[in-house]
């Protein structure tokens, strides 16, 4: 391109959601010469609250809904988000136009040099997922899961002056702000499925702005796009029908992929997986939530 064009990009003012933002905002000076990306900084009431629990689900736009007003207001021109904190019920005008990348999607145990095995009894280990609560009880039973809140700087200042002694976080986050030698354990698939999308940046438009959506064509990842859709359809399946905890890990073998699943229901963690080839990914996705729903069931 050769004409001059500046996009406003909304992001959370935390310095992980500015590293993300602004890594999308080179790619996409880097693929269109003459283009110019201005950071707009925006609170959401994830950052605002950090007393109130956060939901159990993704129906709830919590560190969303503020950015995705500012783009229907057409206060901004795109929008960068963790794709993990998106609700899978689209907002109607705005549309998901690049996912770009992905990073490790894995969990990651921050604590005093000790792995999850090795805290002792009655050790204080801090998440406000969930997801990651059942799955860390099924491992240690004997462990006190306990709220946390905070960015990753503010839950790495409490970890330290002792609040908790350890905290589970996504590797992802910690790499992107330079604090992956603090993780005394990165857990694997077996024992931690990570949420639906972790590690995944997705950038929002309008659905109107053609412009926009032109744009962010050329960093649009179709390898992490089918992935994402096979965990976020599984996701979206599960939240017609019950709020449980979910986890899921889609991999890409040739025109393949496998998803893995899991939920949990009364304290009790389910998991399976499937097969299929990748241009079903939202099928095989609605697929492993049934499958697993019925399993729940069953046992209940």
């Amino acid at each position: 391109m050769t004409e001059s064009i500046e996009l406003k990009l909304g992001t959370r003012a935390s310095r992980m959601a500015v590293f993300q933002s602004q890594l999308v905002a080179d790619r996409l000076m880097a693929a269109h010469p003459g283009l110019r990306v201005e950071l707009v900084r925006i609170t959401t009431a994830g950052d605002s609250d950090l007393v109130t629990p956060l939901p159990s689900g993704t129906t709830t736009g919590w560190f969303t809904t503020a950015i995705q007003d500012a783009l229907l207001a057409g206060t901004v021109d795109l929008a960068v988000h963790s794709y993990k904190d998106l609700p899978t019920k689209r907002p109607p005008g705005l549309s998901i136009a690049a996912i770009p990348l992905r990073d490790d999607p894995r969990d990651a145990v921050v604590s005093h040099g000790k792995t999850l095995r090795q805290l002792p009894s009655g050790a204080r280990v801090g998440t406000s997922s969930p997801r990651r609560e059942v799955q860390i009880r099924a491992i240690r039973p004997d462990l006190a899961v306990v709220s946390i809140r905070g960015n990753v700087d503010t839950r790495m200042a409490k970890l330290d002056a002792g609040e908790y002694d350890a905290i589970v976080l996504a590797l992802a986050g910690l790499r992107r702000i330079g604090y992956e030698d603090r993780a005394s354990e990165i857990l694997g698939f077996e024992e931690m499925l990570p949420a639906p999308a972790q590690g995944a940046l997705a950038v929002e438009c309008r659905s109107a702005d053609e412009r926009t959506r032109t744009l962010l064509q050329a960093v649009d990842n179709p390898a992490v796009r089918a992935t994402v859709t096979a965990e976020r359809s599984f996701l979206a399946a599960l939240e017609a029908g019950c709020s449980f905890p979910a986890g899921a890990h889609a991999e890409e073998f040739g025109s393949t992929l496998k998803l893995h699943g899991m939920i949990a229901q009364d304290g009790q963690v389910f998991r399976s997986k499937m097969g299929g080839p990748a241009e079903t990914a939202a099928g095989l996705g609605r697929a492993l939530a049934t499958e697993l729903t019925n399993l729940a069931n069953r046992a209940s």
